[in-house]
């Protein structure tokens, strides 16, 4: 090998080492660094690059304050890509490895956003397709979840909007049990819209769905051939709901004013 060639090889070495030094510095960088890039790449919207970056923090630094915030912020980034699964299941991390940090309240809220913009649609837009095959599991869980923030912490600064969205939530659920209790109604399928409207009764007494509930019970036991309970459930539409237009309708054989519910 001449000098020429020696030299040539030489500096391919040193070019190598200038790298490899330049990869080890990047990967020593501290706590701090890190957080403070994976910040920088939330603030640019860039939400896959800074889960990875909040990632290999905690990786690297598992425990410590910026551990800790690096799960919240995980969170925060997989609800933005609006990724509710993924955002749900940092936010059940989070609250079961810190059951006490001072921030929880915030993973409990977070968890419900997720759930609560994932199920607007469903609630917002009824009637469309079959009722029936429409699957309200995620509102349910979002409204157990601000139910329990506003239960654990009623002084979080959370609680008042997660109360609200609950209330929101829970008539929105009731009203879904209604159009499916009307559903089967329009089809004649009594037991099955009798169930419904009892439900709705049992799990959802103080939404505006009980009323037509009640008005649908008496339509049932009616066409099922249940004096009785008929006219047991007529007097309780009518002593909780004395101005009931149900009321009045249901008092009739062969109504049908749920037809043009």
């Amino acid at each position: 090998m001449n000098m020429k060639h020696s030299l040539a090889l030489i500096l391919v070495l040193l070019l190598s080492g200038c790298s490899l030094f330049a990869k080890e510095d990047d990967t020593n960088q501290s706590a701090s660094q890190l957080f403070t890039k994976a910040m920088a790449d939330m603030d640019d919207s860039n939400y896959e690059q800074a889960i990875k970056q909040f990632e290999t923090l905690e990786a690297r630094y598992p425990y410590g304050r910026y551990a800790e915030q690096a799960q919240l912020e995980v969170a925060y980034a997989y609800y933005k890509q609006e990724d509710a699964a993924s955002a749900t299941a940092a936010c059940d991390r989070f609250i079961k490895l810190h059951p006490t940090h001072p921030n929880v309240d915030y993973a409990y809220y977070l968890k419900g956003l997720a759930n609560f913009n994932e199920n607007l649609g469903l609630i917002s837009r009824l009637g469309a397709q079959d009722m029936t095959e429409r699957d309200p599991k995620q509102a349910r869980e979002s409204y157990d979840t601000f139910k329990e923030l506003v239960a654990r912490f009623p002084n979080s600064k959370y609680a008042e909007d997660s109360a609200l969205r609950a209330r929101y939530l829970i008539n929105g659920l009731a009203n879904h049990e209604l159009q499916v209790a009307l559903y089967y109604m329009k089809r004649k399928a009594y037991v099955a819209a009798l169930n419904r409207a009892k439900s709705i009764i049992t799990n959802y007494q103080e939404t505006p769905s009980t009323e037509p509930a009640l008005a649908i019970m008496v339509e049932c036991y009616e066409a099922l051939g249940m004096p009785q309970l008929r006219d047991d459930t007529e007097r309780v539409l009518q002593h909780n709901f004395p101005n009931s237009k149900f009321a009045s309708q249901s008092s009739q054989a062969g109504r049908s004013w749920w037809k043009l519910w």
